[in-house]
């Protein structure tokens, strides 16, 4: 099979099959996680650290202030179609905490591989969503 522009193999006898989505992770940089206000931690090396393993998306504030450094991981595809949900993980001010993120979203992610049992000690109750009176 010739591959396509995207480098993909094509089969004329099939549609093309997109690239799975992968693990994501959504890092909190807004008024405390990311700040001066966690002291000790190289927020940039720690954000570039997780982009090395998964996409990373930067957010503004999550509202869990008291929880800083809120890093968030996202199931893949595969993950969301077993049944994961998101799952929050605070106080993220450990390179080695950052570095088990790092292998447990390369080896899959939520719904995927198990939640190492040291990120459990890390795993936070989001806050509520915000609904219009």
């Amino acid at each position: 099979m010739p591959p396509t522009p995207t480098g993909r193999t094509t089969d004329d006898t099939k549609a093309p099959t997109a690239a799975p989505v992968p693990c994501r992770i959504v890092v909190c940089r807004d008024c405390c996680c990311g700040s001066p206000k966690v002291t000790g931690v190289d927020h940039a090396a720690q954000t570039e650290r997780l982009r090395a393993a998964a996409p990373v998306r930067v957010s503004d504030c999550l509202d869990v202030c008291d929880q800083a450094n809120v890093i968030v991981v996202l199931p893949s595809a595969e993950g969301r179609a077993a049944g994961a949900r998101p799952v929050w993980l605070g106080l993220v001010n450990d390179p080695d905490a950052t570095e088990d993120i790092a292998a447990w979203t390369r080896a899959g992610g939520p719904g995927v591989a198990p939640l190492p049992d040291i990120l459990g000690l890390y795993a936070i109750t989001p806050p509520r969503r915000r609904t219009a009176p």
